[in-house]
């Protein structure tokens, strides 16, 4: 029994020993882990916990925020506050002032001081009740702009002036005169939209000098009217199904149209299948403002057809000299005409230069253009095809640039400023390496509530 004692003893002691070892890391453990609550170490928070999310804004303005900066390197500025798609543009004669036509039914005409300024000043012009703006025009200067409008009962055209200033010799005028309606005309093609509205300053052989304007409606019918008082100067048919557009030439002397024709077949060609069948013509239409010699309108002959393209021309515009019409066609390609020709002895224009169109859908069919608009040195040709812009060599018909998406919808319209336009601050990095103070700039519109201004790209491209 005496020696059992000790054994027990030893073993208790050594159990007791034990216990205390294992109890004396458990309540360390269970200490640390209360410091490390009550006090945490910054690192280990920073590395355990993911960091707090960042204030997010909506996807719609952040994209928006993005699409008003530069996202092309041609891309100077965004003209903001329209509230509706914008149907027409059109600069002034010195270039810095630009009218815009708004489906919301308001005309704004845009001060262009500084093509990259962040903020344009703009007069706001209210159509009368219903009427929903569809073009527009400068008239004689800067302060008088023609606008064609689109009712139910038919369209209309309006030409706003200032308003002459009121003063007193107490009471100075403090704001500057809102402009008011110097001449109307109603149901000026029946109840047919106006398409496209042109204006020029008559200076070839007698006219006068005075602003002409040409007004085109869907349906054939094209009209001439005088700027100033509004007087309708000569209206002709193109006798097709429909108009697509028309323009005057930038001396006053020609008027030329697009349309939709029917098949004028002439000769034979072969066909996909072998076979000869009969060729395909499609003409785009001139015809010739004859001026008195007092100035005024005496007549508006049709003096010859630009015949050659086998589908319909989409769009032609003027060169700055008058004396050549570039059209685009559904045929794939591009034509430049030289009309400075004797046709009142017969002779027809001839094509000067074809060129393919360089712009192809996802499988590779060409494209058609919706729009041609050409600088005022001649040397650029600006085109459109849905929402895509693209600038060609005149000369070569080669691409300069091309900005896919240049607008979130459809282009409507494009304008080439006749004058160059200051840069500020703001301007692209790479325009004022090339030391350019002033530059070419291109206007466009679209459906997308936005008018945007290009720069031209260097002709060292082509």
């Amino acid at each position: 029994m005496d020696a059992v004692l000790p054994v027990v003893a030893l073993s208790l002691l050594l159990g007791a020993i034990i216990a205390l070892a294992f109890f004396n890391t458990y309540f360390r453990h269970r200490q640390s882990e209360v410091r490390s609550i009550a006090n945490p170490d910054p690192k280990s928070i920073s590395s355990s916990k993911p960091p707090p999310p960042k204030k997010s804004h909506p996807k719609p303005h952040s994209s928006d925020k993005d699409q008003n900066k530069r996202h092309h390197p041609l891309d100077l500025n965004t003209l903001k506050g329209h509230g509706d798609a914008v149907t027409g543009i059109c600069f002034s004669s010195d270039g810095r002032n630009l009218a815009t036509a708004c489906a919301d039914g308001v005309v704004r005409v845009f001060k262009l001081d500084d093509a990259t300024s962040k903020s344009f000043k703009f007069l706001r012009i209210n159509l009368p009740a219903g009427g929903h703006p569809m073009a527009v025009a400068f008239s004689d200067d800067a302060s008088s702009i023609v606008v064609a409008s689109h009712t139910l009962s038919g369209c209309s055209l309006y030409m706003y002036g200032e308003e002459k200033p009121k003063t007193s010799e107490n009471k100075p005028q403090t704001k500057l005169p809102l402009p008011e309606i110097k001449w109307e005309r109603h149901k000026v093609h029946d109840k047919k939209a106006i398409l496209t509205l042109f204006g020029t300053s008559s200076t070839y052989g007698s006219a006068d000098g005075s602003t002409i304007i040409a007004s085109c409606s869907e349906g054939t019918d094209i009209i001439l009217w005088h700027g100033k008082s509004g007087k309708s100067l000569g209206h002709v048919d193109t006798n097709q199904l429909k108009n697509t557009m028309a323009a005057i030439s930038p001396n006053g002397r020609f008027i030329a149209a697009a349309a939709f024709t029917a098949d004028v077949k002439t000769g034979m060609e072969k066909a996909e299948n072998g076979f000869l069948e009969p060729a395909l013509v499609l003409v785009a239409d001139v015809w010739e403002i004859v001026y008195a010699k007092d100035g005024s309108v005496k007549e508006v002959p049709k003096v010859m057809q630009l015949k050659g393209h086998k589908s319909a021309v989409t769009w032609l515009c003027f060169t700055p000299n008058s004396e050549q019409i570039i059209t685009a066609s559904k045929d794939g390609s591009l034509r430049v005409w030289n009309i400075n020709v004797r046709y009142h002895l017969d002779e027809d224009p001839k094509t000067l230069k074809v060129f393919p169109i360089p712009l192809h859908d996802s499988t590779g069919t060409t494209l058609h253009y919706d729009h041609l608009s050409i600088s005022p040195d001649g040397k650029i040709l600006a085109t459109t095809h849905g929402s895509t812009l693209q600038w060609l060599s005149v000369e070569t018909g080669k691409v300069l640039d091309t900005a896919e998406k240049a607008h979130d919808g459809d282009i409507t319209c494009i304008s080439w400023a006749p004058k160059t336009i200051p840069m500020g601050k703001a301007a692209n990095l790479a325009l004022i390496l090339f030391g350019k103070e002033q530059v070419l700039v291109l206007a466009t519109a679209s459906a997308d509530k936005k008018v945007k201004l290009w720069a031209a790209p260097s002709l060292l491209s082509s």
